[in-house]
Order: C-alpha cells, then structure tokens, then sequence
C-alpha cells in the first residue's frame, strides 16, 4: 500500500502532493514501482494534528481521488478517513477501500456507509485523537489489550452490517503506543496474524524507528522501515502500507522468498 498525504501538514511529506497534478503524478509513480493500492489521505493523522473537518477533507481529496481514477480505472484506492461524510463521498468518487485510523470509533456511522458499500475496510487500533493518543500508553498486556481492542472494533463492524470478510486489522503503530511498545508489537506480530483476519502494518518513516537509529529525518528512515517490512513478511502480515514503495517492494519480493 503506498501512500499519498494530500496534505499541508502531515509528518514526512506534508504539501508535497497537496496540488491535485503531483497526486496523480505521484500515484503513477508508485503504481509503476510496485504498489498493490494506493492510500489516499486528506486529514493528518500525525501526533498533535488538527482536525480540518469533513467539508475542507472533501475539498482536498475528491480532484485527486477522480484524477487518480480517471487515469488508472484498474487501480485499487484506499482512502484514510475517520469520517461518515468522506468515506460516503470518496466511494461514490470511485475508492475501493475505506482505511479508518479510529476504528469506527470517531464517527461510527462510517461502519453503515462500509456495509452499504461492501467494500474492504481497515479498523485500526487507536485510542483518543491525535491530540490526546501520546498520554493514552498504558496498557495491562499490550498485545492482549491490542488484539481485544481490534476484536471489539470488528464486532462493532459486524453489528453495523460490515461482512467479516471485508475487515483488515491494523495495530496501529505509533498510535497510543510508547517506541518500546511498537516493537513489542512486531516482535509479537504472530499473534494477530495467526487470526483469519488480513493484517496491515503501517510503519513508514515512523519515530520508533527513528529512536532506534537516532535518526530525526524522517525521510532518511528508509533502511529501518526496510527491516521492519522484512519482520512483517516474516510473520505473515498482508499488507505494509509505506511511503517509499520502490525500494520497500523490491524488499518485499526478497523477504517473500525468505519467508
């Protein structure tokens, strides 16, 4: 899954792709370099955020999102948002996937819009708001309280209509989680894979890796990012949702044939 911020603030690319030609153009690129599906976002999600609100995340996303479908019909689009209004209105533009950061939490009539539409959807564990989610770290036992959390996400899914078969779990790296916890989390992996249900692991360019490599450039955590996939493939995740989807799919071929 690669991943297109169309955004003036998020975390390693804010305003690169806000312009609706550098969307596309960015989306051609990645789809060339290997890209499954693409991950569209209008609201960042980043750690101290501010929410734009439905209106100002429609206006961002919905000329790159018709671009993007217009000229690649066959592609896969994800869109990041924890919006009824976004998600209903990026579906009807053409997405194929819902990936929602709060899990249905934020805005639950977004569960009704996903059944309606019967598309995949993305429920990752989180807890409070991108203003909030650094205090909200303590856990009983991370991996259980991960695992319980997701279960209760797709439970909420499945109540609202959402089939079981369109629910991919992600654990939510760096959201609510310590530097020490998301490594928990991958050194761990296995027991959220050994599920029936898809896992999607989004650890680009995130700060855990850069506080393991004492590295405070973002955009220079490619080679920690690379052995995090490599983790992922090893332990049976699904999907990586990245940043640079070039160099991490060659990484990902080779760890297939690893693993």
């Amino acid at each position: 899954m690669g991943v297109i911020n169309i955004t003036p603030d998020s975390f390693s690319d804010g305003g690169r792709f806000l312009a609706t030609e550098k969307a596309l153009a960015e989306a051609s690129r990645q789809l060339q370099r290997g890209a499954d599906v693409l991950d569209l976002g209008a609201q960042s999600t980043r750690p101290g955020a501010d929410e734009v609100g439905a209106e100002e995340e429609c206006r961002r996303l919905l000329p790159a999102l018709v671009a993007i479908r217009e000229q690649f019909p066959d592609a896969l689009l994800s869109v990041d948002t924890f919006l009824a209004p976004v998600a209903e209105a990026a579906l009807q533009a053409g997405a194929n996937w819902i990936n929602d950061v709060s899990g249905g939490q934020r805005d639950p009539e977004i569960l009704r819009v996903v059944a309606d539409a019967g598309c995949p959807m993305v429920l990752m564990h989180s807890r409070g708001t991108s203003k909030t989610m650094d205090e909200l770290t303590n856990y009983v036992d991370l991996i259980t309280d991960v695992k319980q959390g997701l279960q209760a996400r797709s439970e909420a899914a499945l109540k609202a209509g959402v089939a079981a078969d369109q629910i991919i779990w992600d654990p939510g790296l760096g959201f609510a989680k310590t530097h020490e916890q998301n490594l928990m989390l991958l050194k761990h992996l296995e027991q959220l894979t050994e599920s029936n249900i898809p896992v999607l692991i989004g650890p680009s360019r995130k700060r855990f890796i850069g506080a393991v490599l004492n590295e405070p450039r973002a955009k220079a955590r490619l080679w920690g990012t690379a052995a995090v996939v490599c983790r992922c493939a090893q332990a049976g995740a699904a999907v990586v949702r990245v940043h640079d989807v070039g160099p991490i799919s060659q990484t990902l071929r080779m760890a297939a044939e690893l693993w």
